[in-house]
């Protein structure tokens, strides 16, 4: 009896982190809340996303998302801004910082 516990062990390991791993339909609509909170949270006029989101580990709990757009502040006369926003996936808050000295590589 011993033998087929050891024996099945790995299989049965294997098999429950298998099925802890998120579909491609659950991580596209992840990304689109994160998204979507993150133009929320955007201080920027006509924002759109740069490159793809930096997604940290469970541990650190947050996503990077780089976010492009123009200052709507009239001081400003609508020059092209960049913002950084951090999301906590846990609560779904977004939060965005001025990244205007973030450069973009190709």
């Amino acid at each position: 009896m011993k033998r087929i516990i050891v024996a099945l062990l790995p299989t049965l390991l294997l098999s429950s982190t298998l099925a802890q791993a998120s579909s491609e339909e659950a991580w596209q609509k992840s990304r689109q809340i994160m998204t979507q909170a993150c133009i929320n949270a955007s201080h920027l006029s006509k924002v759109k996303v740069l490159g793809e989101p930096i997604e940290y580990d469970d541990n650190t709990g947050y996503s990077a998302l780089l976010l492009e757009g123009r200052y709507s502040q009239q001081h400003m006369k609508n020059r092209r801004g960049r913002e950084l926003c951090l999301f906590q996936r846990s609560s779904g808050r977004a939060s965005v910082s001025e990244a205007d000295k973030l450069r973009w590589v190709k």
